[in-house]
């Protein structure tokens, strides 16, 4: 199986994967996330990445977006993964939004992890643009 594993600093994973999941479908397990909260030490966040991982094996695919590359989170989590022997099958990207991990959870299983990964950073990148609405002016309304 193919896992999307979101971790971040504060909440951010957790609400992503509950704004994903009112659009991809609830109590998929092979979509998880935890956040590092204010305070929390590194220990303590590397069991809550354990509990993450809990069923994974060498067998299976880990596809783990940070919200900061370089920030604790993803490092934490990647040095987890290490201890678990699964660097093999984890491909890390980060920077996540919504798009992106839309994408990667609805999309996982139709491609392989590289094809995907560049998937995601193209449309991910397309998906960050100005919005821009076009109004007229109050004061001609007077």
């Amino acid at each position: 199986m193919k896992y999307v594993i979101l971790v971040s600093h504060g909440t951010f994973a957790p609400g992503l994967q509950n704004a994903v999941s009112m659009l991809a479908g609830s109590n998929r397990e092979d979509f998880r996330s935890t956040g590092l909260k204010d305070g929390m030490g590194s220990d303590e966040f590397a069991g809550h990445v354990r509990e993450c991982l809990k069923g994974i094996t060498a067998e299976d695919e880990i596809l783990l977006l940070g919200d900061i590359v370089g920030g604790s989170p993803l490092t934490t989590a990647a040095n987890v993964i290490a201890q678990e022997g699964l660097m093999g099958v984890t491909s890390m990207m980060g920077g996540m939004n919504l798009p992106l991990v839309l994408s990667a959870v609805l999309e996982k299983d139709s491609m392989d992890t590289a094809e995907l990964t560049k998937m995601i950073l193209e449309e991910s990148r397309e998906q960050i643009k100005q919005f821009e609405v076009e109004c007229e002016d109050a004061e001609e309304d007077i």
